[in-house]
């Protein structure tokens, strides 16, 4: 696929109910803000604020007077959520027939006040998920260009090859982070590099700014040296860290504060070495690599 997303993605999760509960007036302007600072692209799903984050965008959006070929969004579906606005959910369970993901991104369309959504995501996988209901939602999706791309969340590389037999899967959302860094030995991220399929990282600044342990204690350390080395803030240089991978991965950042996202905007800037690069992952791990 044509990968058009900026490089550095702007998560929505927290600009609704769910965390700031930002007014139309403060998503319009934070909408503004990441264009000037080269993020083009925002990352949605339905279930966001107990389904009600979508629309409070998409008003903002509206008002913003940005052309829809400007921004990218993405969105995602399947996840059934327990709260107010869905009273019948008694049990948190995915919802994947071809009926209800068609629902799902007409619906995410409409509150968007977007016409077609750059990118739509199965959220997380079921066990009960089948491809070819998958694919008959997807297809039709694409043929009436509601959606211009499609592609998984949280998917292991069984589950993508499940989903890939009947529709071609572009992105896979995963978490990954130097303290979450599984991908890195379990083939994920060279699964999606052999398959062209784009990586992108949710919770990217991983742990260390929420648990204290010696472990994160040595990482923190080390960031201390780095920031001077390299004149960069300690999350600029989490970020710095996946930017240098060689799949490609987008990191998707969760904060609305305009001066994080200044500093998510310039770790593009910073160019770790290769050895530092290993000495933050090996500082992690507690050991040497092999």
């Amino acid at each position: 696929m044509n990968n058009n997303f900026s490089r550095i993605i702007q998560g929505c999760m927290n600009w609704g109910k769910w965390g700031n509960s930002l007014s139309t007036n403060e998503m319009e302007r934070l909408i503004h803000f990441n264009l000037e600072k080269g993020i083009s692209s925002f990352d949605h799903a339905d279930i966001y604020g107990d389904y009600t984050t979508e629309s409070d965008f998409g008003k903002a959006f509206k008002n913003s007077n940005i052309n829809r070929e400007d921004i990218q969004l993405i969105s995602k579906c399947g996840i059934q959520y327990v709260g107010k606005s869905r009273p019948s959910n008694y049990v948190k369970h995915y919802q994947y027939d071809s009926s209800y993901i068609i629902y799902s991104a007409e619906k995410s369309i409409k509150d968007l006040n977007a016409e077609y959504l750059d990118l739509f995501l199965i959220h997380r996988p079921s066990p009960l998920m089948h491809p070819d209901e998958i694919k008959k939602g997807i297809e039709k999706l694409l043929q009436d260009g509601k959606i211009k791309s499609f592609g998984v969340s949280n998917f292991t590389n069984g589950q993508t090859d499940l989903i890939s037999t009947k529709s071609k899967v572009s992105v896979n959302q995963i978490q990954f982070s130097l303290s979450h860094n599984a991908p890195l030995f379990d083939s994920t991220l060279d699964y999606m590099m052999v398959n062209n399929i784009i990586p992108m990282s949710w919770s990217p600044l991983g742990s260390f700014f929420k648990k204290e342990n010696n472990k994160n204690k040595s990482v923190h350390d080390l960031l201390d040296q780095l920031s001077k080395k390299y004149v960069a803030s300690k999350d600029q240089l989490l970020l710095a860290w996946i930017l240098k991978h060689p799949s490609s991965i987008h990191p998707v950042i969760g904060t609305t504060k305009t001066e994080r996202i200044n500093a998510a905007s310039l770790s593009l800037q910073v160019k770790l070495s290769e050895i530092d690069w290993i000495r933050l992952l090996e500082t992690c791990l507690g050991h040497k690599l092999p």
